[in-house]
């Protein structure tokens, strides 16, 4: 598992709350629901995304952009519309509750040019996920053009016809699209990509980062990363810090914090202990002074004030 496939985990649609929906001008959709993130498509038109903070984003046929939560959000066909906005709460359930989100807009015939808009929302899970949301700014807007234009295709298809198991398609699509729309957003030309994304290209870096992301259990030390990375101590230790901004056993230990407040924050039944052992501590003893230091609260304090 990769850094980037690591904190992607906990970002899945299940009862994505899809929208597709064909619009005439003018139009004003707000999207109240407070999700983390959404993700935007239009095919075969244009549109702006207004946030609540920071500036408009002009969505162009196939352009895609990734709103972060949880402020409310606009969707309009073009600054200063005269449209009355229409809170998308009317029409779809909470990112909690799962369901699709349908019929958000609509298009009489005969009334000139419309935009097709599919929306995807998604809730958020856990402390993984989370860490990969602080790397995106407010609004991210992709182009048209990348590898996420097959993706599109296949959900024009799919979200046009009514046939059995299309939530779970349009789930795994949804996700799809997510994926290549921030390797392109991340790879973009003059971009500041997090330090963990530029460093897993990094023949050392990058296998470091793997080994502590496949294993986060294992008693690793700086000489034993550094034997199965094929360096010496030196060298790894140094590219690391250059590279993801801290050595690597701090990186480690806040992965391994990070892990264990999930599992703290889930309805996992294992005890404190047993937590500890499946992050590569001894003792929950250890455990424990080390989740402080790292979180600034006890386990037992985390897991008493968890929202999950």
């Amino acid at each position: 598992m990769d850094a980037f496939g690591d904190l992607f985990r906990g970002l899945r649609a299940q009862g994505s709350l899809f929208g597709s929906s064909t619009l005439t001008a003018p139009w004003s959709l707000r999207f109240v629901d407070g999700a983390p993130l959404t993700l935007c498509t239009v095919l075969d038109g244009h549109g702006w995304i207004v946030p609540e903070r920071g500036e408009p984003e002009q969505l162009r046929d196939r352009d895609t952009v990734v709103v972060r939560g949880p402020a409310a959000f606009t969707f309009v066909d073009e600054l200063g519309t005269s449209a009355e906005p229409v809170e998308c709460g009317e029409f779809c359930a909470t990112p909690e509750q799962g369901g699709t989100r349908h019929r958000l807009g609509w298009h009489d015939p005969g009334e000139g040019p419309g935009a097709t808009l599919i929306v995807g929302a998604y809730p958020l899970r856990g402390e993984i996920s989370r860490r990969l949301l602080e790397a995106l700014p407010v609004v991210l807007r992709v182009e048209a053009g990348g590898t996420g234009d097959p993706v599109l295709d296949h959900l024009a298809a799919e979200v046009a016809v009514d046939s059995p198991g299309q939530q779970l398609v349009l789930d795994r699509l949804l996700d799809w699209m997510l994926v290549c729309t921030l390797r392109e957003w991340f790879d973009r030309p003059g971009g500041e990509p997090p330090a963990w994304w530029a460093a897993q290209r990094d023949p050392v870096a990058g296998e470091a980062l793997r080994l502590v992301h496949a294993e986060p259990a294992e008693p690793w030390t700086v000489a034993e990363l550094a034997e199965r990375v094929g360096v010496s101590r030196s060298t790894l230790a140094k590219r690391f810090s250059e590279l993801v901004g801290e050595p690597p056993l701090t990186y480690l230990a806040r992965w391994r914090m990070t892990l264990a407040a999930d599992l703290l924050s889930s309805r996992d039944s294992r005890t404190i202990a047993e937590i500890a052992r499946a992050v590569g501590y001894a003792d929950p003893f250890t455990f424990s002074a080390a989740f402080k230091r790292i979180r600034g609260t006890t386990p037992s304090a985390h897991r008493g004030n968890s929202q999950f």
